[in-house]
């Protein structure tokens, strides 16, 4: 499968979106900040960009594995809303919490962010052509290049366990597939009892408009595909709000088409109406398509009756906390950390299909 780029990363303040500034220079030319801000912006990145762990003289008595990040951002004088998009659109973290904890995940996170930025120019974002569906066909190719099998159209009518509660196998109507263990999103396992356990529980839920247009999204200088992020303080809520758009240039629709996906956490009896400060930045709307759907969370990690439950996507459109389930799916599976796997390329990576 094939990545296209994302044009650019935008971030929503004071009434407006502007581009996320991620080096020195950036922040200089930015319209998100006065003058002296700028200044205090830049020399805030300067220190994350030359910061050595084994060079004292690039920390100014900041450690990062003991100092918070909010003793960061006060000895730089970082305003609330500066601090809103470096913790929301670019460390990517979905609530404030942060600021309270040790600063070192946040610098890895902002680094992550500008070598990204670095690395794709336009925006630190990717997406595959043709669409996410993209991805689970891939994974089946390379499954089935390693051996695996794949039951398509198949309903899931029973998770079968043996006398110990332990994972046996999986029944569709009259057939039972049996394996050693079992990884699955949390729809194969009902909204709460499933054999007369509880598998997974209702932890909120997400509400999320499909929206077709004609033109680009006002404010993204015509970008054929954009990622807007807007912060919670800056609508009083409590829950970011995320725009993803893409257009016929990653095949997606036909020419002239953008589609732009707004969602976010539901935290009124009104969802659609949470989603107005996003929808209000599209413009001209030609058609919408609105859905609400429940974020279950897996009440066991797995190990004991080897029945290993993923958590449903939530709100965010960057995919952030996907690759964060991913890898804890893997440790609680194999008992090895994902940072500790050794990668190898092989051929099977190199195909461009």
């Amino acid at each position: 499968m094939e990545f296209k780029q994302i044009a650019g990363s935008y971030v929503y303040r004071d009434g407006k979106i502007s581009k996320v500034p991620s080096t020195e220079m950036e922040a200089v030319k930015s319209p998100l900040m006065g003058l002296f801000e700028k200044r205090r912006a830049r020399n805030f990145f300067s220190f994350l960009q030359n910061w050595k762990d084994d060079d004292t003289t690039t920390q100014q008595g900041i450690n990062l594995d003991k100092d918070s990040m909010k003793t960061v951002y006060e000895k730089f004088g970082l305003e609330s809303g500066t601090q809103d998009f470096i913790g929301h659109a670019m460390a990517l973290y979905l609530d404030d919490d942060y600021i309270n904890k040790p600063a070192r995940p946040t610098y890895e996170r902002i680094v992550l962010y500008t070598q990204s930025m670095a690395r794709y120019g336009k925006s630190p974002y990717i997406y595959p052509l043709y669409g996410l569906g993209e991805l689970p066909q891939s994974f089946a190719r390379l499954s089935a290049i390693y051996g695996g099998t794949y039951m398509l159209d198949k309903p899931i009518h029973e998770i079968v366990t043996d006398g110990d509660g332990k994972f046996v196998g999986v029944r569709s109507g009259e057939e039972t597939v049996k394996a050693k263990q079992v990884i699955g999103d949390p729809s194969y396992f009902g909204a709460g009892a499933e054999g007369g356990k509880v598998r997974v529980v209702e932890e909120g839920k997400v509400v999320r408009a499909i929206c077709v247009l004609k033109h680009a999204i006002p404010g993204t200088d015509e970008s054929d595909s954009c990622q807007i992020i807007i912060p919670q303080k800056q609508v009083n809520r409590k829950n970011d709000i995320y725009i993803a758009a893409v257009s016929h240039t990653h095949n997606v629709a036909a020419k002239g088409i953008w589609i732009a996906i707004v969602s976010t956490i539901v935290e009124t009896s009104v969802p659609e109406r949470e989603l107005l400060p996003g929808l209000q930045l599209l413009g001209s709307i030609h058609d919408k398509f609105v859905s609400i759907s429940s974020l279950y969370t897996p009440t066991a990690d797995g190990k004991s009756d080897n029945i290993f439950i993923t958590r449903s996507y939530d709100a965010t459109s960057h995919f952030e906390t996907v690759v964060d389930d991913v890898q804890d799916v893997w440790q609680r599976v194999t008992g090895t950390p994902f940072s500790e796997l050794n990668l190898k390329k092989t051929d099977v990576e190199n195909l461009q299909e």
